[in-house]
């Protein structure tokens, strides 16, 4: 159930279609475009119309749906030999995100049991994911916020609310839920270069909800902790391993650094899906690197002779500059050494 301050759904499955909100053009101008295909939601995830480990699992299942339907359509006995097409091109539009795949292998398992039409009964099934997602996210916000408490001051870095999960939020469901329960304290926010999801998305998601928050340059963060303004830094993930290690978007590693030298506590918030059991450690997670345009536009629109950049997306925490990581099966505190074994 939505409220005053749980107003943002980035998608929606309504008229045998999805239709996502292109995250690319907030807070300027908000738009959903409608997806029939599963190419077309491969390429919504590529090209960021829909980011976020959650919404992209959940975006992944739905594209499924819609893979299946018009395979069958095609071929009543061989549709699930061409869906796996379909099923390539879903899990090469993003490397980092386990959800993704996750999503993928569920959807897998399940349509090859599936007796006639599959399409209403997998329907059923990404649609159970999403309200079970948005559920997971209410029950990690309160968890998050009992370990907050009276904390005067928050930090968030990129965006891991309403618009990177079926709704409320990982990170932004914490920070919901201690407001709603404090009704007070700062928050803060980084810019999150180079795409400003924090500048573009978190601030205009809270703006919506009716929460207040602050934004500080990515460069201003140590500053910040040292003022004591903060006493948690609040993330998401994209991918965990077993140990605990995290990959987040990049920057999160500088801020938990930061965090340990000036005594302010990190908690990453996250559904059990993003924890990837086999791998033990974060060494062995791929960081997506994405082209160096996105760092050299404006200013180097062409390139040029001796300018280059390099654009990794994500960076890996490791668990043991983790405080707490927040699942909806429970939390676990100070996950080195011992992992995440608790929750699994």
């Amino acid at each position: 159930m939505m409220s005053e301050h749980d107003t943002v759904r980035a998608m929606q499955w309504r008229d045998d279609a999805l239709y996502l909100l292109d995250q690319r053009k907030l807070p300027e101008r908000v738009g959903y475009e409608r997806f029939e295909t599963a190419e077309g939601v491969a390429e919504a995830i590529r090209s960021m119309r829909v980011r976020g480990a959650p919404a992209i699992g959940i975006a992944a299942a739905y594209g499924v749906v819609l893979a299946v339907r018009r395979r069958y359509q095609e071929n009543l006995q061989q549709w699930r030999t061409l869906i796996e097409q379909d099923l390539q091109t879903l899990a090469a539009s993003r490397p980092t995100a386990v959800n993704l795949f996750w999503a993928l292998e569920r959807m897998r398992a399940h349509f090859q049991a599936v007796n006639g039409d599959p399409v209403p009964q997998l329907l059923q099934l990404a649609l159970q994911w999403h309200e079970d997602d948005i559920a997971a996210n209410r029950r990690m916000g309160e968890s998050g916020a009992r370990l907050i408490g009276g904390s005067k001051g928050l930090l968030t870095h990129c965006n891991a609310g309403s618009l990177a999960t079926g709704g409320y939020g990982t990170a932004l469901g914490v920070i919901r839920s201690a407001y709603c329960r404090r009704g007070g304290g700062k928050i803060f926010a980084t810019e999150t270069r180079p795409w400003l999801q924090g500048a573009r998305l978190t601030l205009w998601e809270l703006q919506q909800d009716k929460i207040p928050a602050t934004l500080i340059a990515d460069s201003a963060a140590g500053w910040l902790m040292r003022s004591g303004a903060v006493q948690w830094v609040v993330v998401g993930a994209d991918r965990i391993a077993a140990n605990g290690d995290t990959a987040n978007k990049i920057g999160t590693y500088a801020l938990a650094l930061l965090a340990r030298r000036h005594g302010v506590k990190m908690m990453v918030v996250a559904p059990t899906s993003t924890i990837d059991w086999q791998i033990d450690t974060g060494e062995a997670i791929e960081i997506e690197e994405r082209s160096p345009n996105e760092l050299l536009m404006p200013y180097y629109q062409d390139g040029g002779e001796g300018i280059d950049a390099w654009n990794p997306v994500f960076d890996v925490t490791p668990s043991e500059l983790i405080d707490a990581i927040v699942t909806e099966k429970g939390v676990v505190m100070n996950p080195e050494p011992q992992g995440l074994s608790m929750v699994k």
